[in-house]
């Protein structure tokens, strides 16, 4: 069962309303405690398997061998620092795909088209699979419907059946809903200079942003995890939208099969200020996407592609929104980028942020001291944060290393979200989790920890899923898409 980031963002909203417990910040949670199970080693530590060879530094494994387990472990700097020991044409296929993950999408295209030919010609399928999904994303991203619509058929059609469940779920949406919208023009971003807007929380805890859709005013959900812009069919009617009679059928939105139809507004403009045109949404029916309990209707959903127009985005704690657009009318002053907090990455649909150990979590000197190419320590720990999605928790990852702490606790049931038809996990509740973001140690309180691994590499490879009940603890947080940094300020 696929459990990455974007699903948990859809499933999680669907779980939440039919019953899935939530756990807010400061409050306390009482469940039906389980006898405590036999220890289990998590993959981290399998008896027999140190943790280098999970991360890849074990020196029985070849460099190529070793390079793909950090990747695939989102270990970005050690990765960098192994290409100078590979094969000039290898080294150049992890350029691209780094550069991939740093969202430098014209420098990853430019390395990656070129050695397409010979990447399948070589039959080297983990190779070509990199390449393949790297370059997908790149297209996608872009906004090159046309492009990204051959790419995903050809990954499809070529490595199919040599993809995980998790990687074929990954790959749904845009393989199925771009051929809906491969002759569609590119969305066109108008100059504007930085805003402030008040947002709202929705009924599910979620953030709600003010737009025009032509003229029409409506509020869309945030999700940064989402590949698309989303809007519902009775809005696409409301401000009459040419809706295509073309459907796909998907699960991965909302955890059961929807059809989605395509259409494109002409202009689209967020907080009255910044205007898109030509923008492609994807309609779905209202039923899909509304909650009886809460009788929320999800008018439209701000994906990716809203959001990398935005380019910089601050969130504070009184419901204001801060937004530095990539394209501004005078060309944006250098103190405006940020270039402090901590690099985050794009990994397929989720969003990485590399997270310092402190020396409270290690009992030793900050780990900055050992720093990678990028500015990052070589010792981070890996973190999806899910502004899409409520609910925070951490993996059996960060349990294997804090073990200790919770010696003395007892021991209760769990189901994270997007799991509410598997059984419980055995889990505790950590009290205060300090991180550290850039050069600010933040404290979050209340965090659920699982104990063992789900069997999703796409979850089980990261330390926790920080979604917005951890965020709301902050007094405000921004992603700046310009400069791929995330920073924070506590409370």
């Amino acid at each position: 069962m696929n459990k990455h980031c974007g699903v948990i963002s859809g499933l999680f909203v669907a779980a939440f309303v039919l019953g899935c417990t939530a756990w807010p910040a400061g409050a306390q949670q009482t469940q039906t405690p389980a006898p405590e199970p036999p220890q289990q080693s998590s993959p981290a530590q399998q008896p027999g398997k140190s943790a280098d060879v999970r991360t890849g530094t074990s020196s029985g494994l070849d460099v190529d061998a070793r390079i793909q387990n950090l990747l695939a472990d989102h270990q970005y700097t050690r990765v960098e620092a192994e290409l100078p020991q590979l094969p000039p044409e290898q080294a150049e296929l992890y350029r691209g795909v780094l550069a991939n993950r740093s969202n430098d999408l014209e420098k990853s295209i430019s390395i990656l088209e070129p050695l397409l030919d010979a990447v399948t010609a070589s039959g080297n399928f983990a190779h070509e699979k990199l390449l393949r999904q790297a370059l997908s994303e790149d297209y996608l991203r872009q906004g090159n419907w046309a492009k990204a619509t051959a790419s995903y058929q050809a990954l499809d059609a070529r490595l199919g059946s040599k993809l995980t469940p998790d990687e074929q779920d990954e790959i749904e949406q845009p393989l199925k809903l771009l051929p809906l919208a491969k002759d569609n023009v590119p969305m066109t971003v108008e100059p504007c200079d930085p805003f402030s807007v008040q947002i709202s929380q929705d009924p599910l805890g979620l953030s709600d942003i003010p737009v025009f859709v032509d003229a029409d005013p409506k509020s869309w959900m945030l999700d940064p995890t989402e590949p698309f812009n989303l809007v519902s069919r009775s809005t696409a009617k409301e401000v009459g939208l040419k809706v295509s009679d073309e459907t796909a059928t998907i699960h991965t939105l909302t955890g059961k099969p929807i059809q989605v139809h395509v259409a494109v507004v002409p202009r689209f403009t967020i907080g009255g200020r910044l205007t898109l045109r030509d923008m492609t949404v994807f309609v779905f029916e209202d039923a899909d996407y509304y909650f009886p309990l809460t009788h929320y209707q999800v008018e439209g959903v701000l994906g990716y592609p809203a959001l990398s127009a935005l380019g910089s985005i601050t969130i504070s704690g009184d419901a204001t929104l801060k937004v530095r657009p990539s394209k501004q009318i005078d060309p944006a002053e250098k103190a405006d980028l940020l270039t402090t907090g901590s690099r985050f990455y794009l990994d397929g649909d989720q969003i990485i942020v590399a997270i310092s150990r402190t020396a409270a979590t290690t009992g030793t000197a900050s780990a900055a001291s050992v720093q990678g190419n990028a500015g990052e320590s070589a010792d981070d720990r890996m973190y999806a944060v899910d502004a899409g999605g409520q609910q925070t928790w951490l993996t059996s990852r960060y349990y294997d290393e804090h073990a200790s702490d919770f010696a003395t606790q007892k021991m209760d049931l769990y189901t994270p979200p997007g799991y509410g038809s598997s059984p419980p996990q055995p889990a505790y509740v950590a009290e205060t989790v300090p991180l550290t973001i850039g050069s600010t140690t933040v404290k979050l309180h209340y965090m659920r920890v699982l104990t063992q691994p789900l069997g999703s590499a796409a979850l089980d490879d990261v330390y926790g899923i920080l979604g917005v009940d951890a965020l709301d603890q902050l007094q405000s947080y921004t992603f700046d898409y310009r400069t791929m940094r995330f920073s924070v300020k506590q409370q």
